[in-house]
């Protein structure tokens, strides 16, 4: 059942979409764990190599890429194959009906690698994925160039169906590895220490969205990295409604409600169809 919007929710939206300008949407792993993808943080974010259990923290780094690349292709071939078992929900599902809506004055930022913004029918050139897509590799020397057009979808061949702990064969070996200069590919993907890029990651396109949006919808995310932190930031600055879906309270909560916005607490897929009708 759709869920019913507060009166002020209300008014906030309907001024939005009288607007001329932009909604932009930030979305984060709350929007993902309610289609089944856990955050990784917990037990399945471990990974045994050797005798050592390794944390997600210490895994996802170029730092631990340079050491054991089998290893953290291993790892990175399981978490595809949780994401690819899971499925768009009613919340992805509500902002391409959004997207379809608005057209050019929509824009999608998020912080989410499983692509299912993609699946649900997100399009390309509206969807922005600073922390990348698992889905996509590329020369770990950047032989073929350090932009997005050095992108390649991972080898079909290579099973979607990629067991916990199971270690790289000698054909995955094998295509896993640069046609160009036979160095290894690496997922596309933002590691820890690594820093936001504009040519793979778009990431001052996605901050120099808040210059032209109405509203700020953010989604399932606490803002635990730097990007989406400085995007909320900007647009309380200039005092751009925002409103936060997220089941908890984050650090985004007294923002949403400073800027005459809303801090709506419960799941996603329970009221972005609402909220996005009422933006259409």
């Amino acid at each position: 059942m759709e869920k019913e919007l507060p009166p002020g929710l209300r008014e906030t939206l309907e001024r939005a979409a009288r607007s001329n300008r932009m909604v932009l949407v930030l979305t984060g792993a709350g929007i993902s764990a309610e289609s089944g993808i856990p955050t990784f943080r917990g037990e399945e974010g471990y990974w045994k190599v050797g005798s050592r259990n390794y944390q997600p923290e210490e895994l996802a780094t170029r730092k631990a890429f340079t050491k054991m690349p089998e290893e953290i292709w291993a790892w990175y071939l399981h978490r595809r194959s949780v994401c690819r078992r899971a499925e768009p929900n009613a919340a992805h599902g509500a902002l391409v009906d959004l997207e379809t809506a608005l057209g050019d004055r929509f824009a999608l930022v998020t912080q989410n690698v499983d692509g299912l913004h993609r699946r649900a029918g997100s399009s390309a050139e509206r969807l922005f994925e600073i922390h990348g897509n698992i889905e996509l590799t590329r020369c770990s020397e950047e032989c073929t160039g350090a932009g997005r057009d050095a992108l390649a979808p991972l080898p079909a061949s290579i099973s979607l169906d990629w067991p916990r702990g199971k270690a790289l064969g000698e054909e995955e070996k094998r295509l896993l590895r640069c046609s160009r200069c036979g160095g290894w590919a690496r997922p596309h993907v933002l590691w820890f220490d690594e820093y936001y890029d504009e040519e793979l990651f778009r990431s001052r396109s996605a901050l120099a969205l808040v210059e032209e949006a109405s509203l700020l919808l953010v989604v399932g995310t606490s803002g635990q990295t730097t990007l989406p932190f400085q995007i909320v930031l900007r647009a309380a600055s200039r005092r751009i409604p925002i409103v936060v879906v997220n089941l908890d309270e984050s650090p985004f909560s007294e923002h949403a409600l400073a800027t005459g916005g809303a801090d709506v607490r419960g799941k996603a897929a329970e009221w972005l169809p609402a909220i996005c009708a009422r933006l259409s």
